[in-house]
C-alpha cells in the first residue's frame, strides 16, 4: 500500500460525503497517482466501517468486470468486488425514488443467495454446495467519482471504481428460484428492454466463461483482506450486459425467460 491512513480515511469520507450529497468527487487516481489496488480496497473498507457503525447492514457482495470485453476496456485481468448494504435493496416492479441516484445506470446479473459460508481457497464444487438457490437480478450502478477528469479528460480506472465500492447502488432480486447445480447457468441469459425496446441481450457464460467462477475468485480475494462470503448473503455473480444509462423516467424489463424476470422502474 502506498497511502497513508490519513488518506485513506479522507477519501472514504469524501465519497460518503457525495454520496450523501448526490454529488461527485475528483478521480483518486489523480489525487494520488501512485495508489495500489490494496489502497482502493482499504478506501472501501474504510467506508464499509463507517457505514456499519451509522447502523447499515451488509446483505451481500457485488463482483464486477467479470467479462472479457469490460477488463479490455479498463486494461485489467481482474475482476473488482464491492459491497452491499440493506439500503441498497429493491423490489421487482417497484419504482426507484427521484433523486436517489446521481447518474444510475443498470446491469443484468445472476444472483447467488447462499446457505453456508465461503472463505478461502474454494472449488467450485464448494460455491455449489453452499448456495441455497440461484435468482435473476439486475444490479443498479452509480458513480459517486467522476467518470472523466474535465480538464484532462483522463477516464477514472480500477483504483477509482473499487474505491467507489465498485460502482455498487442497488440490487433488485427476481422471485424466481432455482438450483444452481441442476441449472447451467452459462446458457442463463436475459433479453433487457428499456422503454420497451429491446437494448441488450447476453449469456451467462460471459461471466467468466461460467458464473459460479466468480464466486472462487470472490472467495479467495475477501480471504486476502480478512473477511468472507457469509451464509444468507447474496452474491451478484458479474453482469453479461453492458451497463445501461438510466435518467429519470426510464423503464427496465429484463426478461431471462424459464430463468424469471426482473423489472424496475426510475421516477
Amino acid at each position: 500500500m502506498t497511502l497513508t491512513q490519513d488518506q485513506i480515511e479522507q477519501a472514504a469520507a469524501d465519497l460518503l460525503a457525495a454520496e450523501e450529497a448526490r454529488s461527485q468527487i475528483g478521480l483518486l487516481s489523480l489525487r494520488h497517482p501512485g495508489m495500489t489496488l490494496d489502497d482502493a480496497y482499504a478506501i472501501q473498507s474504510a467506508q464499509m466501517a463507517q457505514k456499519l457503525a451509522a447502523g447499515r447492514e451488509i446483505i451481500g457482495w457485488k463482483i464486477g468486470l467479470t467479462s472479457k470485453a469490460m477488463q479490455d476496456a479498463l486494461g485489467i485481468d481482474t475482476p473488482d468486488s464491492g459491497v452491499m448494504y440493506d439500503d441498497m435493496l429493491f423490489q421487482t416492479g417497484g419504482t426507484v425514488p427521484a433523486g436517489r441516484f446521481i447518474q444510475p445506470r443498470i446491469e443484468a446479473e445472476i444472483a447467488f443467495v447462499m446457505k453456508a459460508p465461503l472463505d478461502g481457497e474454494v472449488t467450485r464444487e464448494d460455491v455449489l454446495a453452499a448456495t441455497d438457490y440461484v435468482c435473476p437480478s439486475i444490479e443498479i450502478l452509480d458513480t459517486r467519482i467522476l467518470r472523466a477528469d474535465p480538464a484532462t479528460g483522463k477516464a477514472r480506472v480500477i483504483f477509482d471504481t473499487v474505491s467507489d465500492n465498485a460502482a455498487n447502488a442497488g440490487i433488485v432480486l427476481g422471485k424466481e428460484r432455482h438450483d444452481p447445480a441442476s441449472t447451467d447457468l452459462r446458457w442463463a441469459g436475459a433479453i433487457l428492454k428499456k422503454n420497451g425496446q429491446v437494448v441488450s441481450t447476453g449469456l451467462g457464460a460471459a461471466v467468466l466463461d461460467d458464473p459460479v467462477t466468480g464466486l472462487v475468485w470472490l472467495a479467495r480475494r475477501m480471504h486476502q483482506y480478512g473477511q468472507r462470503i457469509e451464509a444468507g448473503q447474496v452474491v451478484l455473480s458479474g453482469s453479461f450486459i453492458a451497463p445501461i444509462e438510466c435518467p429519470p423516467g426510464t423503464e427496465i424489463f429484463a426478461d431471462f425467460g424459464s430463468f424469471g424476470r426482473v423489472d424496475i422502474n426510475f421516477a
